[in-house]
């Protein structure tokens, strides 16, 4: 029966921990070094600890090395691989081929997103190189995926929720090309970000002082059956910079739909345990710019965020009376003291503040310049609902069966759990017989029910019993912690997958490859060669000339978003200027529905021409 994975992202160790206690099936977090979120690296030391808390729960690790390096950064890499593996994880995110001849050791090995894996023939050849996943990319459509999918074998792993790229991911070279920070390396600026003003060719304003390259964020929790169906085996969770409370809220969110997705196709999750939680989920309250289930029907018209890249928070009306520091709200009680509060101004800019009190139906906040009657306001930081999530902090256990019995010499309790682990637990001694039949089998029951704080919870308990005895509470409590001790300690541990890689000649589905395919190293450019690429470029980062060549190329479409679409049609290129003097071009592939990027010169002085 295919596994499916629920895949949660992890900014420490701490808060990998909060995603294995929240369900999730596995787990990936940024090594040291060498990580596509530089702001999100951890020790090995600390890889080791998450490994060792999930591997209890048959939760895998997944370590991210997946930028690409130099020559000279090569075997260092290669050798924090090699930690990594004898620290417990199972398996590197990677994106630089060069490692792949760089003798690594049988750790399984899941191809990045950035490797742009975006169609049947990359995967496949993913596929033969030895990769045992490939992350595809964000863009595709679901008959894209199942076209993938029926002419492959490998894993496929698909983001289902949190921040979106603009560009396909490892093709974007804007913020290189800006400022010296490379996505590639784990340093983007993301200028995607930024205020633009759209003109077109005549210099005519179409949009002024809007985030035009910021997308919504990917929500797709009503469709796990569908992607289920089209064959992903892992869901991904973005979100390697994002806090514990942001994990906690979005893990156990999707492992409930993911669950009831896997029960209508009869399917099995990879870990064991069950989390139990003592709040409510909602993905509203989680940090999003607006949710989008972005191209998997096809080309949606908005997909973007172009008022803010902020959260703005959930709509609570709009306000009246405003005076003082102070408005008045339809409901105001829906606000607490330590709520934040976000609104636009007449400029469309964002503003917030923290809410200091409401009383006497009106709310007071540090700061409401720019807000005046009549303003939508929103609540972008729930204090209750995170304290919420605090009280009732998920606990994953493993369900555990007990059958009580009796021998010649006494009593005994076995337990078996789901892990495959058996033990038992013994009392020996004369037996009584209960002068209370009823109650002294209710106190039975009772007492061995109680696993209290234990890592277990129970799934069936079995009497086994000739006639009722009378058995004291406190013998009893002893009876359950012994077998429930013993159970632990005979847990068999889980062996992990091996995947020894073979190097083999099965042919890249193309000859030339230019600087979009990111390739930093000379190891990376034999690896090429060797599957017949006959002429590699390097990568941006190693000094690719890229004037007159795209910087991104973008799926989301600018000109149908603002309802200027002429598909078919030859369309004139559109132009994007930020704050800082930046002129960037637009060039639409209609038929293809693509969009691309390039930087323009500037005049002398720094200004726009």
């Amino acid at each position: 029966m295919r596994k499916i994975e629920l895949l949660a992202p992890a900014r420490d160790l701490e808060t990998g921990i909060h995603a294995v206690n929240c369900g999730a099936d596995a787990v990936y977090i940024g090594a040291e070094k060498f990580g596509a979120r530089d702001g999100a690296a951890n020790t090995v030391s600390d890889i080791a600890k998450l490994c060792a808390y999930a591997h209890r729960y048959r939760v895998k690790v997944y370590a991210a090395v997946n930028t690409i390096v130099t020559d000279k950064e090569l075997p260092a890499a290669q050798k924090l691989i090699g930690d990594l593996w004898s620290a417990g994880a199972d398996a590197a995110i990677i994106q630089d081929m060069g490692l792949l001849e760089a003798g690594l050791p049988p750790i399984p090995l899941i191809a990045s997103t950035q490797t742009h894996n975006d169609s049947p023939e990359k995967v496949l050849f993913l596929e033969k190189a030895g990769f045992r996943r490939v992350i595809l990319a964000r863009e595709l459509t679901l008959k894209e995926i199942k076209a993938i999918r029926a002419k492959t074998a490998v894993e496929l792993e698909f983001f289902v929720h949190g921040a979106l790229c603009v560009c396909y991911s490892g093709q974007c070279c804007l913020s290189y090309a800006q400022g010296g920070r490379s996505g590639n390396r784990g340093e983007c600026a993301q200028p995607c970000r930024k205020l633009y003003t759209l003109k077109d060719a005549a210099g005519e304003t179409i949009s002024a002082n809007k985030h035009l390259l910021s997308l919504k964020d990917l929500n797709l929790s009503r469709r796990l059956g569908h992607l289920l169906d089209a064959g992903i085996t892992a869901f991904k969770i973005e979100g390697r910079l994002k806090d514990r409370d942001y994990v906690r809220n979005v893990v156990t969110a999707y492992r409930r739909e993911l669950d009831k997705a896997l029960v209508k196709r009869e399917l099995c999750r990879a870990s064991l345990g069950t989390s139990f939680t003592g709040f409510e989920p909602d993905l509203a309250k989680t940090f999003n710019r607006g949710y989008t289930e972005y191209f998997l029907d096809g080309n949606p018209a908005d997909v973007a965020s172009p008022d803010t890249p902020k959260f703005v928070g959930e709509s609570l009306g709009r306000v009246f009376d405003v005076k003082n520091g102070s408005f008045k709200l339809h409901n105001p009680e829906r606000l607490h003291p330590g709520d934040g509060i976000s609104f636009f101004d007449k400029a469309g800019v964002l503003g917030g503040s923290l809410v200091n009190g409401v009383g006497d139906g009106r709310v007071r906040a540090d700061n409401l310049k720019g807000m005046e009657n009549g303003t939508e306001v929103y609540r972008n930081l729930d204090r209750e609902f995170l304290r919420g999530i605090e009280r009732g902090a998920a606990r994953r256990k493993f369900g555990v069966r007990l059958e009580f019995s009796e021998y010649e010499g006494g009593f005994l309790l076995k337990a078996a759990d789901e892990r495959g682990a058996v033990a038992e637990a013994r009392l020996p001694g004369a037996k009584a017989a209960a002068k209370k039949p009823e109650q002294a089998e209710e106190t039975l029951k009772k007492q061995l029910a109680k696993l209290g704080d234990s890592d277990f919870y129970l799934q069936s308990l079995e009497i086994k019993l000739t006639k009722p005895y009378f058995i004291p509470v406190s013998v009893l409590n002893d009876l359950r912690r012994e077998a429930l001790a013993a159970l632990e300690n005979a847990c068999p541990v889980p062996a992990r997958e091996e995947a020894a890689l073979v190097p083999n000649e099965y042919p890249y589905p193309e000859e030339k490859l230019d600087y979009r395919a990111n390739v930093l190293n000379s190891a990376a450019s034999r690896f090429y060669k060797r599957h017949g690429v006959k002429e590699v470029e390097k990568a941006a980062e190693a000094g690719a000339d890229l004037a007159g060549r795209p910087l991104m190329t973008i799926r989301y479409c600018i000109r149908r978003r603002l309802g200027l679409c002429k598909k078919g049609k030859e369309v004139e290129p559109l132009y994007l200027s930020d704050a800082e003097g930046n002129r960037l071009r637009l060039e639409f592939d209609c038929d293809a529905c693509r969009m691309r990027l390039f930087a323009e010169e500037r005049a002398a002085g720094g200004e726009e021409e």
